[in-house]
């Protein structure tokens, strides 16, 4: 799947009660808490004996990924935009793949 193409879809499914201006607003906190759900399912999975419940954490990074899409729409973007930019940064940063030395230097 592309992501336009999953930013298009999901955004069909946005709840509709919720003003265009606050789409943006909806969607840092949404991912604010499914990230917390990720950390916790990990927390529980390296701190408390629990084992790794991959079909749990796959459903939490889909609501992560959902709440990106919002996150894309409420800023009037593709979600492709914000993908490319993400690689763009990252291949700059690391030119030659990721390393510690320059991870400490970094400007940006």
């Amino acid at each position: 799947m592309r992501a336009d193409d999953y930013q298009k879809e999901a955004m069909q499914l946005l709840n509709p009660e919720i003003e265009r201006k606050d789409v943006l607003l909806n969607a840092v906190m949404g991912l604010c808490g499914e990230s917390g759900e990720c950390a916790d399912l990990m927390k529980k999975h390296l701190f408390q004996g629990h084992p790794l419940d991959r079909e749990k954490l796959m459903k939490e990074l889909g609501d992560v990924a959902w709440y990106l899409a919002e996150a894309a729409e409420g800023l009037g973007v593709n979600l492709s935009e914000i993908l490319q930019g993400n690689l763009d940064k990252l291949h700059r940063r690391y030119p030659q793949g990721f390393s510690t030395e320059k991870s400490m230097q970094r400007q940006e």
